[in-house]
Order: C-alpha cells, then structure tokens, then sequence
C-alpha cells in the first residue's frame, strides 16, 4: 500500500474515490465544500437519514455530479464534541473495511478539520487502519483470495507544510502497520511450517536484505556450551532443534548501550509431559506470538531506520512430549547457574525466557523488554483488553505504559513485590518454575525477575492479546504498536 499526502481542491481534484467526514448532525468544513458543489447532495442524504454521521457509518456514492471525481464515499465520524483519537480509530476502521471491499485502485481522503486531531495524528490513524485491514492470510490457503483493488492513499493536506508533516506520519503509520501484519503472518502460519528453524530463517533473510542488522544463529551445541540448560530442557522432548536468534541492528551511535527485546518463540506448545487438554491445543501455534511481535517490531524500525541500537532476541523451540522430555520433579539449571525445579512443564516459556535474559546481559543493555504468551492468568486478571506489564524500574514502566496509550495497544501495570517470591520456594533446587494457582502470572514475572537483575527490564503478558479464537481467530499483531511508539519515543521522534 502506497500513502502519500497532497495539497489539493476537493472539488477539481481527480480521483477514483474521494472519501470526506461527517459528524453527526453536523457537516464538517469538507462535507460542506462538496454539499455545495453537488447541488446540496449530501444535506438531502442527512435529510433522507440516508447518512446520519453516525460513528463508522459508510455510504459510496457512485456518480456525482460538481466535482471531478469519479466515487464519492462518506464516512461518519460521531459527534464532533466526542471526536478523539480513540473515536477517530473505529470510524477509519470502517473505513477501510469499506474501501478493501470496493474497485477503487486509489482513494483521495479529505475528513475535514478535526477538532483536537492533529493533522499528524489523523494520518498515523489512517494508514494504520488501512494498512492492517490489507493483511490476508493465503500462505497455506490453496484457493488464493482475491486481490485487494485498493493500492494507494493519498491524505489531503490544506497546504505544503501541513503534507510534508503528514507525510512522516504516514510512515510511521505504514510501518507499524507493516510491521504488525509480519507479526500476524508469522503467528497464523502452522507450526509444521513456522519451526525453529524457519525463524532463524526469517532472520537471516532480514539480515541480508539490511546491512544495518547483523543475525547470529545459536544451535544447541553453542546453547550447551553456554549453560543453557534451563531453554534446552524445553526442547529436549522435540524432533526440531531449537534456536537461539539474535538480530543486532546498529542505527544509533556507535558504542550506544542498546535496548533489547525478547521475544518467547515456542512455535508449538503441547504442555509438554504435563500434557494439555486436547480442545483448542490448535491455538497453541500461537505460542511464539511474543517472537513474531519481536520480528514485527523491528520490521518497523528497519522501514523507519530509527536512530537507535537495539538487540531482537528469539529463543525458538517447541514443547512436545516423548522419552527424552523433561518431567515434572525434573532439576535443570539454568545459564545464570540457577537451579530450577520444574514442577510443571507446561509452564515453559519462562524456561526459555530466562537463559535468554541472562545472555541479554552481554549486551549491557540500556532496557531489556520480554514480550511472551505467559499465562493464561493474566488472560483471567485482564481479558483480551490489555496487556499485562511487569517491570523493575517504574520509569521503563511508565514510558511503555505511555506508548501503549499512545499506540492504541494499552497495558496495564501489574504488581512485581517481594511479598510474591516465597510462592516459587523450592526443596530441591533454588526455584521452583511455578508458584501455584493464586497470582500465576505474577509469580511467573517473579521467575523472570530473578534472571534480572543486572539491567533496568519489562515484561510483557501478552497471552489476552496476541490472537483472537472463534469465528475471528487470528494473531492481531499486538504488542507491535506500543513497542514501535516506544522505540519512537527513545529515538526522538
């Protein structure tokens, strides 16, 4: 998809679709211009409540007569004095289900003056809804669905300064947009397909394809001679060998601390010897949805070539259950030289997470953010609504909390007291790597916070947010959007 902002007059500009904003009972200052132009069209289609301005709403117009363009299509904003970013969001996500669904190959988007939407953030709204309603899965698909017609956006802007303004924001938009559908690709895809493998395959092809980025691929004799017990003690029970990716993007200043993300990428989770019920373990593919959102998010920081240093890593495995397998009572230790007990192995992301923390450290990171499909506790404590977040310094805390409201991809804080850790005692090692029913997902970021404490960490639970079930069952591309705005705000931009 192609965004661009231009200066141009609604009523001689040519275009396909030319798309305007109305308010509820109420014209914006563009449904006015081509109410006049059309010989009061759009007043008679509010007067017929053919169009009501109601919040998404959308009518097209095929023909009409006064201006150049060849469609016209209203979209409803709500009322004007409830209009804000949020709002603003569900109408453009009409929008673009609207304009996906029609033949126009390009459309002229002209809202209108939006009172407390700035001309920057409008655009970033719209080429995020846009971009992600493009997104159709077909990798496995042998009926292809049928191509979008829609290529290109252009945002109409009052004059030159105002375009160029909105032309940044376009990009970031698009890119985030971008890199949130990597994401929800990498997720839908099957586990048979997306293996271990196949993400450190994805990573060197990002490498080579950006001389920014540098990818290093870990095997497991390179794991074992590091002491990784603890991450190959998951993928002892699989046929796949895991991987350990770690992608290195070098756009800051040179000798820069540079912040890390790691993402939990266990491509298929079975539970392991303490097996999962049988109903719904399909939707375990999305167990890597924490690595994808790492690749998605530096998708969008490669596009953006953002002026920072920053660390992806990827421990990659998957948890099945055969004679090799690690069991339940079973003591593994862990790169730190902690010892685990594993009482139930179906609690294995903070396995994997923890050897990749502790080789986090090398980096001597400014941050380290880990991003995983924890605990189906934090889906109980939050729903699918936001996002669980974790942290051991509450500025990093309050900074990504920040970009998630930002971002529209909200978090919320969840408490990390020592009151917590006595749950993960263990008689027969130093941890225990579950610490019962009550705070499951708390005591699984006191796991994670023992591996920790040489840098300034987040975690985030994304396991209510990373994929929809049912009828909609999909990854959503979440926690993209908050960990972009987050490397935007560290960039400066």
């Amino acid at each position: 998809m192609k965004f661009s902002a231009k200066q141009f007059d609604l009523i001689s500009h040519k275009t396909p679709c030319l798309v305007i904003g109305l308010f509820e009972g109420e014209l914006t200052d563009a449904a006015k211009a081509i109410d006049s132009a059309c010989n009061n069209v759009i007043s008679a289609l509010v007067k017929r409540k053919d169009l009501t301005g109601k919040n998404g709403q959308t009518l097209l117009i095929p023909t009409v007569e006064g201006i150049a363009a060849e469609r016209l299509m209203v979209v409803g904003l709500g009322k004007a004095k409830e209009l804000n970013a949020d709002t603003l969001r569900k109408a453009l996500v009409k929008l673009a289900d609207s304009l996906k669904a029609g033949v126009a190959k390009s459309a002229s988007v002209a809202l209108g003056e939006l009172a407390d939407i700035g001309p920057e953030q409008e655009a970033r709204i719209l080429a995020e809804c846009i971009g992600l309603a493009t997104y159709q899965y077909s990798a496995t698909k042998g009926k292809k669905p049928d191509a979008i017609a829609l290529t290109s956006i252009e945002c109409h802007a009052t004059d030159k300064k105002t375009a160029s303004a909105k032309d940044k924001a376009l990009e970031i938009g698009a890119a985030i947009a971008e890199g949130s559908n990597v994401t929800r690709e990498l997720g839908n895809l099957p586990a048979n397909i997306c293996t271990p493998t196949y993400l450190a395959d994805q990573a060197k092809a990002l490498a080579k394809n950006h001389s920014s980025l540098k990818t290093t691929i870990l095997e497991t004799a390179d794991m074992k001679k590091l002491g990784m017990g603890s991450l190959l003690s998951v993928a002892a029970g699989s046929d796949q060998p895991p991987k350990l990716i770690v992608m290195e993007y070098n756009g800051g200043k040179a000798g820069a601390k540079p912040l890390v993300l790691v993402g939990k990428g266990v491509t298929f989770d079975t539970g392991g010897i303490s097996l999962k019920p049988g109903e719904g373990m399909d939707e375990m593919k999305y167990d890597m949805c924490g690595a994808a959102s790492v690749f998605g998010t530096l998708n969008a920081v490669l596009r953006l070539k953002l002026a920072i240093n920053l660390v992806c890593i990827v421990p990659a495995t998957e948890n099945m259950p055969n004679g090799h397998a690690t069991k339940p009572g079973d003591v593994v230790t862990s790169m730190s030289g902690q010892t685990i007990e594993v009482l139930n192995t179906d609690a294995e992301g903070r396995l994997i997470l923890c050897d990749a923390l502790t080789y986090a450290e090398r980096f001597k990171p400014k941050a380290v953010i880990d991003i995983a499909t924890l605990t189906g506790a934090c889906v109980i404590a939050l729903g699918h609504h936001a996002t669980g977040l974790y942290a051991n310094q509450q500025e990093l805390a309050d900074k990504l909390l920040n970009a998630g409201i930002k971002a529209a991809d909200k978090a919320w804080q969840m408490p990390l007291w020592d009151e917590y850790q006595s749950q993960l005692d263990s008689n027969f090692a130093d941890i225990a790597n579950i610490g019962g029913r009550p705070g499951g997902s708390v005591t699984a970021a006191c796991f994670l916070s023992r591996f920790t404490k040489a840098y300034h960490w987040a975690h985030l639970d994304i396991a209510g947010t990373a994929w929809k079930s049912g009828a909609a069952k999909g990854a959503t591309g979440r926690p993209v959007p908050l960990l972009t705005q987050f490397l935007l705000d560290q960039a400066g931009k």
